[in-house]
């Protein structure tokens, strides 16, 4: 999943769409998953880091970030 390279995030959750003029307001993991994401990184080496770094159920992280790419692909955040 590619996020488009004109989209701004802020360290503090605040991410800027300059097509649209949309923003949008993300919790700190939230934004740690979309700057991985804008990074490169697969899915799979998401959930590896996060899994590493919290303790959460690998089923439930899977879930958390299939709703979490659903809501970028909502906002077309991402590189068609």
């Amino acid at each position: 999943m590619n996020i488009r390279k004109d989209i701004a995030i802020s360290d503090t959750g605040f991410v800027f769409d300059p097509i649209t003029g949309e923003s949008y307001t993300l919790n700190p993991i939230g934004v740690e998953i979309l700057s991985l994401y804008k990074d490169g990184n697969s899915k799979s080496v998401i959930i590896e880091v996060l899994l590493n770094k919290y303790d959460v159920p690998e089923i439930e992280l899977e879930k958390s970030i299939s709703d979490f790419e659903k809501m970028i692909n909502d906002y077309n955040l991402i590189e068609k």
